[in-house]
């Protein structure tokens, strides 16, 4: 991941609208220059994070960063209210934090036909080099939005005519039992935690995929995999 270091680069990249993944800025540092960077990364929907000096140093390399650091994105994130309209499958991952499995989620998500992937802004990967390398050129083919509250987001979903389906080893229907509406959404949980309570909850459906051994649960992109070709053999009419 590119690590830019310094007021003025990470100003030149917000006013060019790079791809950025968060910027940071020392807590409490002040000034125009610095407040200028806080208003840029807000106008671009960029995450802001307020970090103690030392950790800018640690992504830096060392002290020489003015208190702002801005971490680079592998690619622009989509707006989702963009994508939603058209849309028939969304995959949303509530709070993924691995990029490599993030990176094979958008792979496997491309694959299927799905029509984009949406992640968290706070506590998930974003769009790393790892995550371009793990997607294996996917990430240039299929939009990833990135929203600010996923619960917020999946109600809002709702509203628009998603029916939510989330994807948990606690679910109540076997993954391959139930009828997918014309327009759905997957909600699959962080590693190793599952879907958060509230995102449960905001679930019109939660299926599980049973399986036989003694590990309870799938790796999350190797789920994403099942579900998501199942509703893709299940969405292919048969021909005459």
């Amino acid at each position: 991941m590119p690590v830019l270091i310094g007021i003025h680069p990470v100003a030149e990249a917000l006013r060019a609208r790079r791809p950025l993944d968060r910027v940071l800025v020392a807590k409490g540092l002040a000034g125009p220059r610095v407040q200028e960077i806080i208003d840029l990364s807000r106008q671009n929907s960029t995450p802001l994070r307020f970090e103690e000096r030392a950790a800018l140093d640690r992504l830096a390399g060392s002290a020489a960063h003015q208190g702002v650091v801005a971490l680079g994105a592998a690619k622009q994130y989509a707006e989702l209210d963009d994508i939603a309209g058209l849309a028939h499958m969304l995959v949303v991952l509530d709070g993924l934090e691995d990029p490599h499995n993030l990176g094979a989620v958008i792979r496997t998500a491309h694959a299927a036909g799905a029509d984009a992937v949406v992640v968290p802004e706070r506590r998930a990967a974003g769009l790393t080099e790892t995550v371009a390398k793990a997607a294996a050129g996917a990430l240039e083919h299929l939009p990833v939005a990135r929203v600010t509250n996923i619960n917020r987001t999946l109600e809002k979903l709702k509203k628009s005519g998603f029916w939510i389906y989330g994807v948990d080893e606690r679910g109540d229907q076997d993954y391959d039992q139930v009828d997918y509406a014309e327009r759905a959404v997957l909600v699959f949980g962080a590693e190793g935690k599952g879907l958060h309570q509230m995102a449960r909850e905001h679930c019109d459906v939660v299926v599980r995929i049973p399986v036989a051994g003694k590990i309870s649960s799938l790796n999350v992109s190797v789920a994403a995999g099942v579900v998501l070709f199942d509703w893709k053999r299940r969405r292919v009419k048969p021909r005459d």
